[in-house]
């Protein structure tokens, strides 16, 4: 075999070669076919090889690929954060700063928030509460605010300790609780960790709308986020939505936090705003937020050598108009919910399925040892990389994700296809999907008959 120079996620495995893509398909040098049932990484969220995106990529290239924010600005840039302000539909402006990836879309928020009450004077007001179960970015600010257990402990010493929040998981309720007896609880424990800490030490609270690799798509109960909201405003906190994953119709709305008609302060958007044919990614900001700044060193002290890039500008305008152009949000809450529901047929089947959750084109299955007790699976059976390998071994791409169990352990995956999938493909989604879990079903009974 050839030697590879590529660091690739495990360094000695094999991975294929894709030689290209077309719609949700993708094709190997082997001549194999996978069907995209993941859009990547949660990421091609209008599928593979979109003829006016290419379009668009190339007239851009003839024009100008490249130019520095701090000498000049682009139509392409000015176009793409005109657009985005739209797209959030509040009643006051949203201003984009553009990065390269959802990670540095997280940090620029924080930059934000506590610059946002610098140059108020408010000098204290440095800490950001997040939640457990959560994840924010690979980048050592953005993994600081992830819940996310595996992928904090190697750099725990170097992390700031700002997850402090449990997590609206309603299939696994921190409190043992059930909602709506419950109150909201996992609502007003915002409110005791800010009366702990000290309101006038906090800059901002974030929140991924939709809980994703972290917990497999958890969706919170309804007034969760009306609720969180109110708190940030009584104790005068930001309210950072991190909607790398859930933006950009991904939910079946133009932003995940429209499902509960409340407007973050500061929002992260990535993924499906490039759809995967450039990296790029942007923080937004309200000028509520923005106002301070201007008015005192009117710099944000953050920035990128690619940021705000023309060719990655004019990229994700030719997304979001294909978005716009083919209806790609109502078909993503059309069809997700035949998607789900076709997902919820396989409980009857399939022992092993804990539960259901998601919205829009954004479903996460959470596997249990025993449903009534929520007994998760031995993580030794690592199950949730077996599934996604036999998944990929039958031509079907699905996303591996955490349970919704605080410890992290427990196993999940997420089926999130890009937004114009129609249902006969998710009819072929879920063939592939139930032959997997039959097959990775017979090996488990195998394996515990030879007594492993």
């Amino acid at each position: 075999m050839k030697r590879s120079y590529v660091i690739k996620p495990l360094l000695d495995e094999f991975y294929p070669t894709i030689a290209s893509g077309k719609g949700i398909y993708l094709y190997d040098t082997e001549g194999n076919v996978y069907l995209d049932a993941s859009s990547g990484a949660v990421t091609a969220s209008i599928g593979h090889g979109v003829k006016e995106v290419i379009e668009a990529m190339n007239q851009q290239a003839q024009h100008v690929s490249f130019v520095y924010r701090s000498q000049f600005t682009s139509e392409a840039a000015e176009k793409l954060a005109e657009k985005l302000n739209n797209w959030v539909g509040a009643s006051e402006p949203y201003y984009s700063f553009f990065v390269n990836s959802g990670s540095e879309a997280t940090e620029t928020a924080i930059k934000i928030a506590i610059q946002h009450y610098q140059e108020q004077g408010r000098y204290q007001k440095t800490k950001i509460l997040s939640r457990w179960t959560s994840y924010h970015g690979i980048t050592l600010g953005a993994l600081s605010l992830s819940g996310h257990k595996k992928r904090r402990e190697r750099f725990a010493s170097m992390l700031q300790k700002n997850t402090v929040v449990p997590p609206p998981a309603c299939y696994r309720c921190p409190f043992g609780e059930a909602y709506p007896a419950c109150h909201l609880k996992c609502a007003n424990e915002l409110e005791a960790a800010i009366e702990r800490i000290g309101s006038e030490q906090i800059a901002a609270f974030i929140v991924e709308p939709i809980i994703g690799a972290a917990g497999a798509a958890i969706v919170p109960p309804r007034g969760y986020y009306e609720k969180i909201k109110e708190i940030c405003l009584r104790h005068d906190l930001l309210l950072i939505a991190d909607e790398v994953m859930t933006g950009i119709g991904r939910t079946g709305k133009p932003l995940g936090m429209d499902h509960w008609n409340v407007k973050p302060d500061i929002l992260a958007l990535g993924k499906g705003l490039s759809a995967g044919y450039t990296p790029l990614a942007a923080t937004l900001c309200s000028e509520t937020v923005l106002d301070p700044i201007r008015k005192g060193s009117n710099f944000i002290m953050s920035g990128h050598t690619f940021s705000a890039n023309p060719q990655s500008a004019a990229t994700a305008i030719a997304v979001l108009e294909y978005v716009e152009e083919h209806d790609l949000v109502r078909k993503a809450e059309e069809n997700g919910r035949y998607l789900k529901a076709e997902i919820k047929k396989l409980f009857n089947q399939f022992t092993m399925i804990g539960d259901v959750r998601g919205i829009g084109m954004m479903v996460g299955i959470e596997f249990v040892r025993n449903r009534s007790s929520k007994e998760p699976f031995s993580a030794s059976l690592a199950l949730t990389n077996r599934i996604v390998k036999q998944a990929q071994q039958n031509g079907l791409l699905i996303y591996p994700a955490q349970s919704a169990k605080a410890s992290g352990e427990g196993d999940a995956v997420m089926i999130a296809p890009p937004l114009n999938t129609t249902k006969v493909e998710i009819d072929q989604i879920i063939a592939l999907f139930t032959k997997t879990l039959k097959e990775i079903e017979s090996d488990m009974v195998q394996e515990r008959g030879r007594g492993m």
